[in-house]
């Protein structure tokens, strides 16, 4: 009889048990992150050396590996990735670690925004990031609620003195119009319909939360004035791309209503290709950065969009580096062409000996920095050094928005 009874107690008690976990399991987090190329991510791993030689980015880079010096894994961290090379809607899927990037070999600011995220939160998260070069808000990601494309007179005009063919190109920007924005709607909800598929063991009593999104883009706005321009009123002025401000305010309204989440929070990646100085002269990078950046300002926004400078982490030293081993490439090219003529047989890597040369004809302080780069400036050099510190701000800046106190 005693056995009995102590069998119908662990049982009650099991059951108990069940009970209350379902009761306090919370909903897996979801983070959205969208973008073009620097959203993709050409960093490429070799560079992660170089953050350990400044006290600022070297914490960080602990972070980023195991105590061997491989490249962390996230445990409780899952991603779904589309849009790693042109028009590409092939998933990759896996715990959140490096080779999310625009290729195996290279990381975005998934990297260190998963990292961070996951020591903030403590608790599983899942990130579904839709991003693709070369593309615009003002067309491609276009939000449905601006309406079709618009084209300016001083577009048209502009145009038409280079003899380019408008009607034709007028019938291509209606098929690209939205496409991205689609596409990105079109994954995230996939994935929410089967979040088993990445996330295992995922329990559908659980559910989900769509806890916030992030937006890094504006390249190709940047330098598509034509789209910005008008007769009277350049980019190179206060107010030059507005029109970019009310196209992303209409583009987060609608995520949220497309989504079905009304408050979901929103950070906003403000470009930050080149160091924003006290002094700096009017430009249009400087107007489009504060374009990007004044959605958040709006009252109906206020508590729950924000934007992040990225300018504070760009890296002039590399930036230098870069721009000297450019200027060294065309005598690179002649002396490589140069030795295969003496030695035809006897250059098997090209690109080494290009390196070696290029090495060579640098001052001893700058070639140590070449480590640091992998990328061209616009893709913030492709410098570990410069995006993983952009991650780790999103994440600060998304889990402010999760928890205000």
């Amino acid at each position: 009889m005693r056995d009995n009874r102590s069998v119908m107690i662990a049982a009650v008690l099991g059951l108990m048990t069940g009970i209350t976990s379902q009761a306090t399991a919370k909903p897996l987090k979801v983070f959205i992150l969208a973008g073009q190329s620097n959203m993709q991510g050409h960093v490429n791993v070799s560079t992660f050396d170089y953050m350990a030689t400044d006290p600022k980015t070297a914490p960080i880079l602990k972070e980023m590996r195991n105590a061997d010096g491989s490249p962390r894994v996230c445990e409780k961290v899952w991603i779904s990735s589309i849009g790693c090379a042109g028009d590409d809607t092939t998933e990759q899927k896996g715990k959140v670690t490096t080779g999310f990037g625009a290729s195996k070999n290279e990381i975005g600011p998934e990297f260190t925004f998963g990292i961070s995220m996951e020591k903030a939160l403590s608790e599983p998260i899942l990130i579904i990031k839709t991003s693709w070069g070369g593309r615009s808000l003002v067309t491609d990601f276009r939000p449905p609620s601006a309406g079709p494309y618009v084209w300016s007179d001083y577009e048209v005009k502009k145009r038409t003195e280079r003899h380019e063919d408008v009607e034709k190109q007028k019938g291509e920007k209606i098929k690209a119009t939205g496409v991205a924005y689609r596409c990105m709607i079109e994954h995230v909800r996939k994935v929410l319909g089967d979040i088993n598929q990445v996330v295992p063991g995922y329990d559908p009593k659980q559910g989900y939360e769509l806890a916030g999104f992030v937006w890094f883009q504006g390249f190709n706005d940047l330098v598509s004035t034509w789209s910005y321009e008008t007769s009277d009123h350049g980019c190179d002025k206060p107010g030059g791309y507005d029109l970019y401000s009310e196209l992303l305010a209409n583009f987060i309204r609608d995520v949220r209503k497309d989504l079905n989440a009304p408050k979901m929070p929103f950070v906003i990646g403000v470009m930050g290709i080149g160091v924003v100085k006290e002094d700096e002269k009017p430009g249009s990078q400087k107007y489009f950065r504060q374009a990007q950046a004044a959605p958040a300002s709006l009252p109906e926004f206020q508590g729950s969009v924000v934007a992040v400078e990225t300018a504070p982490f760009w890296d002039s030293e590399l930036n230098e580096t870069r721009e000297r081993v450019q200027a060294l490439w065309p005598k690179a090219d002649a002396a490589l062409a140069e030795e295969i003529k003496k030695h035809p047989d006897q250059i098997r890597d090209g690109e080494a000996f290009k390196g070696k040369f290029i090495a060579d004809n640098l001052p001893p302080e700058i070639a140590k920095r070449m480590g640091g780069v992998s990328n061209y400036g616009f893709h913030y050099l492709g410098a570990a050094k410069i995006m993983a510190p952009i991650g780790k701000a999103f994440a600060e800046a998304m889990a402010n928005l999760q928890n205000p106190q």
